[in-house]
């Protein structure tokens, strides 16, 4: 082969390459530059009240993660259901939502609630029982997990190690933007959002959509209702930008999204094998 030849085949390979990655990434996020995950934790009583309302109104699906001993899923239990049919996904929050409070700040963690003090099996089967009910409300099998207070350890021990087949994937809550193939599926990175402002959520969605990344946030308070809070204008602002750029955003509930990645990781490891 001439040097030439040589040298516009090795420019059509570098081209190639990028090309064949960026085409199965906006595959994997249904054709579109990015997925935006929304994702609100604790079962309190603004999810309700002012976030699944909020989205329902622009037609936008979002994941709630439930603690199974909530007097919020008792007492509205009909409710939930409800926003389960229009597409929301019911994560798994946990029974109890035990944390860690062998760690500094854990002051608010009872003695009845805390991880450190918990076996694998505890946490395990409570993760499951806690399945139980959700499937009892919504009726479905497939959903994700989100672990209390980020913690993923018990003695030094990952005990979603031992749920992996019960779960689509896990969502952790450390912050960042990844490609398919980048997405730890047991560990999936969020934003924390504690009181930023509508330009700080919708600059994420920007970043997202630049690099064909996923951008998943995590939301306590909409609104008031927790401590960790988003203003109810900031969510609203932020869910019209995503309204208004849905033909480039994919914005789903967790388990769908993760659904799709799993789906990539899995033929991206064929090809590779």
């Amino acid at each position: 082969m001439n040097t030439p030849r040589r040298l516009s085949l090795a420019a059509a390979l570098l081209l190639a390459g990028p090309a064949t990655s960026f085409a199965q990434t906006t595959s994997t996020w249904n054709n579109k530059q990015c997925a935006v995950v929304l994702t609100y934790d604790d079962a309190i009583d603004v999810d309700l009240d002012n976030a699944v309302p909020a989205l329902d109104s622009l037609k936008l699906r979002g994941t709630f993660y439930l603690i199974g001993s909530s007097p919020v899923v008792a007492r509205r239990l009909g409710e939930w259901r409800q926003a389960a049919k229009r597409g929301h996904e019911l994560g798994n929050h946990a029974l109890m939502h035990p944390c860690d409070g062998s760690l500094p700040g854990r002051s608010f963690v009872t003695p009845d609630n805390d991880l450190s003090k918990y076996t694998v099996s505890r946490a395990v089967s409570e993760a499951r029982a806690n399945n139980t009910l959700l499937s009892a409300i919504d009726g479905k099998t497939a959903r994700t997990f989100a672990y209390p207070c980020g913690d993923l350890t018990i003695g030094g021990v990952k005990f979603y190690d031992q749920l992996q087949k019960d779960f689509v994937a896990a969502r952790g809550v450390t912050g960042g933007l990844q490609t398919p193939a980048q997405v730890d599926l047991t560990n999936i990175d969020s934003y924390m959002i504690n009181g930023q402002s509508a330009d700080y959520l919708i600059d994420l969605v920007k970043k997202a959509q630049q690099s064909h990344t996923l951008l998943v946030f995590l939301f306590h308070g909409v609104g008031g209702g927790h401590s960790l809070n988003v203003d109810l204008k900031a969510h609203r602002q932020l869910l019209r930008y995503l309204k208004a750029h849905e033909k480039d955003i994919w914005v789903a509930p967790m388990v769908e999204v993760a659904e799709k990645i799993k789906a990539y990781q899995l033929s991206a490891g064929k090809k590779q094998g």
